[in-house]
C-alpha cells in the first residue's frame, strides 16, 4: 500500500528542525537535503482618511519532501527504470540503473528528485525506507517538536488525527494541483492558507528554486 506524509499546517512554526533532522540522518551538507520549509508570505496595508492603518498581512510554512504520489512523474519520465515503488509503497532511485540524466528532476513538480553532486545519480527522499520497514517513523517525523508531520498509510493516517481530517487537502498555496501526480501529502490547513490569498515564497534563494 502506498505511504505518504500528514501535515498539520496549523502547527508549523517554520523552525526546520525536521530538515536539519533530515540533514543529520543522511548525512548531507548545507547545499543538499531530502526536505525543506517554504515561507509563504503575503497581504499589504492601507491608510485611512483619518490617518489609520490597517493591512492583511500573512505568513505560514510548509514542510515538503517527497509525495510518494500515486501518478509519479519522476517514475514515468525515468529512461531505466531506476526511479521505482518498492514494496513498502515507496519511491526511491535504484543507483545501480540511474544514468544522472536528470529527466526526474525536471518532472517533478514538488522538486523532490536532485542530482548528487558525489554519486552523479539521482536522489530524494525515500521515507527513510529502513526506518519504515522496521516500523519505525522516517526521522522527520520523529523530530518534529510540535508533531505538525506523521507518516503511514491514508487509513492509517486518517485513524490517528480523524478530530483533524475533516478539512484536510493537498492543494494549498503553493502547491501544485493535486491532479498533477496525485500525491500522498494530506494537509490540514491554517486558516491562513485555507483563504487562498495571493502571496508569494518568501525563501527562494535559501530553497534554491
Amino acid at each position: 500500500m502506498p505511504r505518504g506524509f500528514y501535515f498539520d499546517n496549523t502547527r508549523c512554526t517554520g523552525c526546520r528542525t525536521c530538515v536539519m533532522a533530515c540533514k543529520d540522518y543522511h548525512d548531507h551538507g548545507t547545499d543538499e537535503g531530502f526536505r525543506r520549509v517554504l515561507d509563504y508570505e503575503g497581504g499589504t496595508w492601507s491608510i485611512a482618511r483619518d490617518g489609520t492603518l490597517s493591512q492583511s498581512a500573512f505568513a505560514y510554512h510548509i514542510s515538503l519532501a517527497c509525495n510518494h504520489c500515486a501518478n509519479p512523474a519522476c517514475v514515468q519520465v525515468c529512461p531505466t527504470e531506476a526511479m521505482h515503488r518498492d514494496e513498502l509503497g515507496l519511491i526511491w532511485p535504484d543507483h545501480g540503473k540511474c544514468i544522472g540524466c536528470g529527466y526526474c528532476t525536471m518532472a517533478c513538480p514538488y522538486h523532490a528528485p536532485a542530482i548528487d553532486k558525489t554519486l552523479k545519480r539521482s536522489s530524494k527522499c525515500d521515507g527513510c525506507r529502513e526506518r519504515t520497514a522496521a516500523g519505525l517513523a522516517p526521522i522527520c517525523v520523529e523530530a518534529c517538536p510540535l508533531r505538525a508531520l506523521d507518516f503511514g498509510e491514508k487509513g492509517e493516517l486518517h485513524e490517528r488525527h480523524e478530530n483533524r481530517w475533516d478539512e484536510v487537502r493537498g492543494d494549498i498555496l503553493p502547491l501544485p494541483e493535486e491532479s498533477a501526480t496525485g500525491p500522498h501529502l494530506f494537509v490540514l490547513p491554517s486558516p491562513a492558507a485555507a483563504e487562498n490569498r495571493s502571496g508569494s515564497i518568501a525563501n527562494h534563494k535559501e530553497l534554491n528554486l
